[in-house]
């Protein structure tokens, strides 16, 4: 079973930038989501896992916050795409290689994987590197 073209775009709307899908879903729980958060992992977190599973641990890292509406991400065509450049803190000590992305819930602990990807190429860490993605660097689809 696979959706129509513009529920996928309208659940991208829902999911990145809290946009209700008429008669179906809404943005009015009491606490929606104004945020969602961007962590990096030195390999696949799997579908079973959360923002912590091999998420990397550098001294200074820390997940990104990304605004959940238009400023924070682009959505058209069903595709999604960050509206600006997601800057993580420099690393001031140890060292780690980042090969995988994810897009969750939770600004620390075990939050819930939204989605998820692999990185265009391995990232090593380590102490001055200050990881970033460039405004249309994280992208995907929903269909």
């Amino acid at each position: 079973m696979s959706k129509g073209n513009t529920f996928e775009n309208d659940l991208l709307l829902l999911i990145f930038n809290g946009t209700g899908i008429a008669n179906i879903a809404d943005n009015a729980a009491s606490s929606p989501l104004t945020n969602l958060y961007v962590s990096l992992h030195s390999s696949d977190p799997g579908e079973a896992g959360n923002q912590t599973t091999n998420e990397v641990a550098y001294t200074s890292y820390a997940r990104v916050a990304v605004a959940r509406s238009g400023s924070g991400w682009t959505v058209t065509g069903n595709a999604v795409t960050n509206a600006a450049l997601i800057q993580f803190p420099q690393c001031t000590g140890s060292s780690v290689t980042a090969t995988h992305f994810a897009i969750g819930t939770a600004a620390s602990s075990t939050g819930k994987i939204l989605y998820k990807g692999a990185l265009s190429a391995s990232l090593a860490i380590s102490s001055g590197i200050q990881p970033q993605f460039g405004a249309g660097d994280l992208d995907g689809t929903e269909d």
